[in-house]
């Protein structure tokens, strides 16, 4: 498979993605605990079936110490034992967001609630914009088939 474009040597591609970059690594100054934010961000590329995203972030977690078992368990978290209810509601936020046009009302306010008494405002902040922008990124990359496979832990960091 080879992608529609090359967003990784294209100039106007190379801008867009550098403020996409520059948004996604802000989150990681707000406290949210990374394990968090990257169990997020590959529910979101799965959910949106962004297969370079999937790769990219499981690796990268797996990379950063998560096991193989919650990895291959994110897709099945309702029926899963091994997330905190803190992680539980991270989930639950990202699939809302994620899904918003299948809700007519957007993320119901019992699934924000459930997020808010686990994360702090600030945290709070770094989950939304972390969902926010890996839906851009899995829409870039659906977009134009960006192909899976070959990235390396750390590639972009």
């Amino acid at each position: 498979m080879e992608a529609r474009l090359d967003l990784f040597t294209n100039p106007v591609a190379g801008k867009i993605i550098k403020h996409f970059t520059a948004a996604g690594k802000a989150t990681m100054d707000a406290g949210l605990p990374d394990s968090t934010r990257e169990l997020v961000l590959l529910r979101a590329s799965q959910i949106n079936g962004c297969g370079f995203c999937v790769d990219m972030h499981t690796k990268d977690a797996a990379h950063a110490g998560e096991t193989a078992q919650r990895l291959h368990l994110v897709a099945v978290w309702r029926e899963a034992t091994v997330f905190t209810d803190a992680e539980r509601a991270a989930l639950e936020l990202t699939e809302q967001a994620t899904r918003i046009a299948d809700a007519a009302g957007g993320v119901p306010d019992e699934v924000w609630a459930n997020a808010a008494k686990h994360f702090d405002e600030n945290q709070l902040v770094a989950l939304v914009a972390a969902i926010a922008t890996i839906n851009a990124f899995n829409r870039f990359n659906v977009m134009v088939q960006q192909p899976a496979g070959w990235y390396q832990p750390g590639q972009f960091a």
